[in-house]
Parts: C-alpha cells; structure tokens; sequence
C-alpha cells in the first residue's frame, strides 16, 4: 500500500482513504464503486481488512452495502455528519461556502443558549476556563500565542460550563469545524484572530450571572459571521453563477 504509515491500523488506513474520496466528490451517488475483490488487489490486502473497512463507512453513513447489489455511495444527507472522522474529512478538502453557512447557522442556535446556561449556572471553575482562554485571545492580538486555538479554546470552554451533557458531547465536533470555519471568516474579514472585546463582552456577560446578555453577545458574535458568509456566497454567486470553494 502506497503512502500508508506502518503504525496505523490498515483498516482505519483504506477507509480513511475510500472515506475522504467519497466526502470529497472522486465517488459519486450512483458512481460504480470498486468492489471488494478489486480493492484487495488495489490495496495489496486482505478482504478481511476490506470488510471492516467497509462496516466503518456504512455504519458512518457513506455507503451501503448488500448482497447482489454491490457496495453503493449513499445521498450527502445520510452521512453521518456529526461523526468526528466524516467531518474531518470533509473539510480536509476544500468546504463550500454553502457548508460553512449550515455550519454557522448550526452553533447559531447551540452557542448562544449554551452562553446563557453558563451565564445561569454559574459554575466558577469552568467559568475560569472561558476567562483563560480570554486572555489567550488577548495574548494572540499582540502575537503571543495562537489566534486560532485561543478562538477555538473560548467557545468550547462555553460548552463546557453549560454543565449540559449534550452540548458537552458537541465539543469534538465543534472544535473539528471550526478549524475551518473561523479561519475562513477571518479570511472574508481580513483579519487573523476573531474580535477580543466581541469575545469579551460574552464572557462579561457569563461571569456576572447575565443570562440574556450572554445570549444575545453570542448570538451578535455568530450574526456577524453569518452575514460575512451571506455577503461572500451572493458576491461569488453573481460572478459565475455557483458557490466556489474557500481557498
């Protein structure tokens, strides 16, 4: 196998491989997909690894795969989104605009309410957390640390003094987008790091026990965010007529 590095399990190996070139269009709905016996030679494997691989990605929601009918690359819509490695490689390519909005919309309505359930619940040690990764973001502004984990540290720190079990599981997922997406909005704006005193004003609002404060700072913060995205789709779109990809 080309490329393959020896310490991974072969099966997470090909169905990183099969997943990312799914995600990333190379096997289309309807698209004839390779079968077992010609991935084994493709691969220079077992048609057990195969196999395994393929459970992977059609409990992920990519492909479904029965008897006589062969191995089939299911709609975008059945992907399993929220599962950390379809996410991942899907924005390992190039994600349209289109995406980063249904994104952006997505945190619009967790975010904000996950701000006021912090603000509410007042738990002061993962309050310290959002106040810590504050002054990172204040630190990135004068280049003394990274402006986009600092970003990225803030907003799951919410999520965390949510103290709601299910937006707490949402963390791997978040953080896995908003590699992308934060650095794609500092990049319509023309900027490098997201707004400190913006971020500021969430975490005043948090640490005071402001609930509807925290809620609408947040809910400001992403707004702006959404109509950069907006802006960037209706410009690109009158130019030729379709959503490019960012980059």
């Amino acid at each position: 196998m080309n490329n393959f590095d020896g310490n991974r399990n072969l099966t997470h190996q090909v169905a990183y491989e099969l997943g990312t070139a799914i995600v990333q269009g190379k096997y289309r709905v309807g698209d004839a997909f390779p079968t077992e016996a010609e991935m084994c030679t493709q691969y220079d494997i077992s048609r057990s690894v195969i196999r395994e691989a393929v459970k992977m990605l059609t409990a992920k929601g990519l492909i479904s795969s029965r008897p006589r009918q062969g191995i089939r690359v299911l709609p975008s819509t059945q992907w399993n989104i929220f599962d950390t490695d379809v996410l991942s490689w899907t924005l390992s390519g190039r994600p349209s605009l289109g995406l980063l909005l249904e994104f952006t919309e997505l945190r619009s309505g967790i975010e904000p309410e996950a701000s006021a359930l912090a603000a509410r619940r007042q738990n002061r040690e993962a309050i310290a957390g959002i106040e810590e990764a504050l002054a990172r973001l204040k630190l990135a502004d004068i280049g003394e640390d990274d402006p986009l984990e600092a970003d990225i540290a803030f907003h799951t720190a919410i999520l965390m003094a949510s103290n709601n079990r299910f937006y707490i599981q949402l963390r791997s997922f978040i953080q896995a987008a908003l590699r992308v997406s934060i650095a794609c909005t500092n990049q319509i704006k023309g900027v490098k790091a997201g707004s400190y005193d913006d971020h500021k004003r969430v975490y005043d609002a948090i640490d005071r026990g402001d609930a509807p404060a925290a809620q609408a700072h947040m809910s400001a913060l992403l707004g702006e965010a959404l109509e950069l995205i907006q802006a960037s789709i209706g410009a690109r779109t009158s130019t030729d007529g379709q959503l490019p990809s960012l980059g």
